[in-house]
């Protein structure tokens, strides 16, 4: 089976080849045959109905610096491909949600993964809360004073944007911490959308671990600790990944989301569990295949290839 895939990402060559999911992706979907064509999200257009996309045929390899050649311009007809991998990074705004909408036109006839829908209705911090009972205790709000009693309740909080990522904004404040006020007005200025506050788990010193699904069905798992004086465990400001397994609660977290992961066409997830507690439900540009594969000596992206293969 050769399938024509079209990628929107984020400008390509400027990636770390050694850590980006999509990268892997492209790797092996060229491996299988598969021809790829990519642009960037400002290229996507609606014309009189028809969803088209300006950007240039693709091919890869794993050398420094010359990882991405692009032959010449063109424009092509989303409805042609067989497949559409919408990759690129967030904020989650409203030019992503505008992405949505315009892939919903090809969709399913041509397969966008993830389900271009249901990310739309699902950013990471939102979908979660569909299971209360898998979570911390959480507040999503833009009032300051939710935000005061609900420290008040638990003493020691996370505060972040609703629709950041990449640890981007996260502060912890505990009992008497003098910086909420300020914090909150700093919310104000740069975030036009509510706060989500969340029970601080100490157990996040032991490490956050990042948790691959694919059609449903955990596949891949990395711990990845913080660095000493961080909350945050993203790798890029200085968490250390390490190898895990997935714990007897991790397999129930999975087994709880998994059936809804896979109704809603969300072929690759990626989730985050602190403890015993799941914490977001990534959707929208899920990354960690190639850290797990180095640990786990798998092949996450043929796995995510077999799934999209098993649909067309």
């Amino acid at each position: 089976m050769s399938l024509s895939v079209a990628i929107q990402m984020d400008p390509i060559h400027s990636i770390d080849i050694d850590g980006d999911s999509t990268f892997a992706l492209a790797l092996e979907a060229q491996a299988r045959g598969h021809s790829l064509f990519y642009y960037l999200p400002k290229n996507l257009s609606l014309r009189d109905g028809v969803v088209v996309a300006r950007g240039h045929d693709l091919t890869v390899q794993r050398i420094y610096g010359d990882h991405a050649t692009l032959g010449p311009e063109r424009q092509v007809e989303l409805a042609s491909m067989d497949v559409v991998l919408l990759r690129q990074d967030p904020p989650f705004d409203m030019g992503y949600i505008t992405s949505t909408h315009l892939l919903e036109r090809v969709h399913p006839d041509t397969l966008v993964v993830n389900d271009p829908g249901h990310v739309r209705n699902a950013p990471e911090k939102i979908l979660v809360t569909e299971f209360p009972e898998l979570m911390p205790e959480t507040l999503i709000t833009a009032n300051k004073d939710e935000i005061i009693a609900f420290r008040e309740e638990y003493k020691d909080i996370i505060l972040k944007p609703l629709y950041g990522n990449g640890g981007a904004g996260v502060f912890r404040l505990r009992e008497g911490d003098e910086n909420l006020n300020s914090l909150f007005e700093m919310f104000e200025e740069f975030y036009r959308e509510p706060i989500i506050a969340q029970r601080y788990l100490p157990e996040v010193r032991q490490g956050d671990k990042r948790v691959i699904l694919v059609d449903g069905k955990p596949a891949g798992v990395i711990n990845r600790v913080p660095a000493e004086g961080e909350t945050r465990s993203n790798m890029h400001v200085g968490g250390v990944a390490e190898k895990s397994v997935l714990s007897a609660r991790d397999q129930e977290i999975c087994d709880t989301i998994g059936p809804m992961l896979k109704e809603r066409g969300l072929i690759f997830v990626g989730i985050d569990i602190i403890g015993d507690y799941l914490t977001e439900i990534n959707v929208t540009s899920p990354t960690g295949i190639q850290e797990i594969d180095r640990y786990d000596g798998i092949n996450l992206s043929a796995l995510v290839w077999d799934a999209i293969e098993a649909k067309r």
